[in-house]
């Protein structure tokens, strides 16, 4: 039986046409784009046409585009470049508690330097509220940083109404652009972004290989110290083999993006639907509607997500229970937690990302695999006994559902 993978919020296999170029790249044009030679020449004209063709995408300047080695570079230099540049008038920064961990982690690095960070707080569908946002605004914040897309839960942000805030507070808005970028149509000036993180190995390209759009305009300290390259503002030679390649990815996923988009939504739904209905104490995470095309994250009552991971995986399926940069953490998910799940619950969650390799049959197959699976480990489970022999109160009700209100710790009965 095929393995069939749905982890594509972790990462994506290159496309054929992104490693074809890749390989031609690094066979004929190995120059350095900062030598002033032929190959030198050669290699610096494949690097401006992949920041011309992703500005054109982003709907950018191409002087607004920074290649970085990964979304996580991106957005420490976006916090830490604003930080630092702009401490003079205040060292009050303001994020969400769902961020992905290189924001929240390098939020946290900078309130060691003495900075001040507030983390807002989100419904229970994952939503940042935008009146928390003004609220939050201080006259010493000098930055906001509020993901476009949540990497767990799938749950999209009002980015642009976000940004209308900070714009018309005179803050500077970042956001983390990561898992929005091909599934969604993203315009970091029609959104009101000053700067906007990405990274290719979430579309398609390879890993190592990012992308910061800064507005033009805006100062950021340097990220790194050495030679003169992205205009002085991020030293090291180029990655030009996967700069062209994050360029040949995007150009794609916008092509194809409408057309793939309502065929992953179609799929993600009917999963959404079968598993909800075959298995009982499940709830969906995240908003019903406002969520990724690809994304559906689970929760089941009484067992843990690594027991359903490693059972799927013998099965034949690649799954998650969260974040893959969080995946060696025996700690449940700060998302889940946010948005008010108990840590009991939260510690039996799955995260199932479809993508262009994803087949009806697919889903089909899973449908038929998981109740079994469930089933398989409550039986295995203490909690589950329990609450058969009527000696614990389930919280998620047998019929599950989207709308399922979390209460709070696990109860007598």
């Amino acid at each position: 039986m095929p393995r069939v993978y749905f982890d594509h919020a972790a990462t994506t296999a290159p496309r054929p046409e992104v490693i074809d170029l890749v390989m031609s790249i690094l066979r004929d044009s190995y120059g350095n784009p900062s030598s002033f030679y032929k190959e030198g020449h050669q290699a610096a004209r494949i690097l401006e046409e992949a920041r011309a063709s992703i500005a054109g995408g982003l709907g950018v300047l191409p002087e607004e585009i920074f290649f970085t080695s990964c979304g996580t570079e991106s957005d420490n230099w976006a916090i830490k470049g604003v930080a630092h540049a702009r401490q003079g008038r205040g060292r009050h920064l303001i994020t969400s508690a769902i961020e992905h961990h290189a924001v929240l982690h390098t939020m946290e690095a900078l309130e060691k330097e003495g900075f001040e960070a507030t983390y807002l707080e989100v419904d229970d569908q994952g939503l940042v509220d935008p009146q928390a946002v003004e609220a939050a605004i201080r006259p010493d914040t000098i930055l906001v940083s509020v993901m476009m897309a949540n990497n767990e839960i799938g749950t999209v942000e009002p980015i642009e109404e976000i940004g209308a805030i900070c714009k018309k507070s005179h803050v500077i808005f970042h956001s983390d652009a990561v898992q929005a970028l091909g599934a969604l149509p993203v315009k970091p000036r029609g959104m009101n972004c000053d700067l906007m993180s990405f990274s290719g190995h979430k579309l398609y390209a390879p890993k190592g290989i990012g992308v910061l759009y800064k507005r033009k305009g805006l100062r950021l300290e340097p990220f790194m110290d050495g030679g003169a390259q992205e205009r002085r503002q991020r030293a090291g030679t180029e990655n030009v083999a996967f700069a062209a390649a994050f360029a040949k990815a995007l150009e794609l996923a916008i092509q194809e993006r409408e057309e793939e988009s309502r065929r992953q939504i179609a799929l993600r739904d009917r999963l959404i639907k079968g598993v909800i209905e075959s298995v009982p104490h499940t709830k969906l995470n995240g908003h019903p509607e406002k969520r990724l095309p690809n994304n559906a994250n689970f929760s089941f009552e009484f067992i843990e997500g690594e027991s359903i991971l490693l059972l799927l995986d013998t099965l034949g399926y690649a799954c998650s229970s969260g974040s893959a940069c969080t995946s060696a953490s025996l700690d449940p998910s700060h998302v889940l937690l946010a948005i008010g799940m108990p840590a009991e619950i939260a510690h039996g969650s799955l995260r199932l990302t479809i993508g262009r390799e994803t087949e009806e049959d697919d889903i089909d197959r899973f449908l038929i695999d998981i109740p079994l699976v469930i089933e398989r480990l409550r039986e295995m489970s203490p909690l589950y006994a329990d609450y058969k022999r009527q000696k614990l109160t389930a919280l998620i009700p047998p019929e599950g559902g989207t709308d399922v209100k979390i209460r709070g710790g696990y109860g007598l009965a």
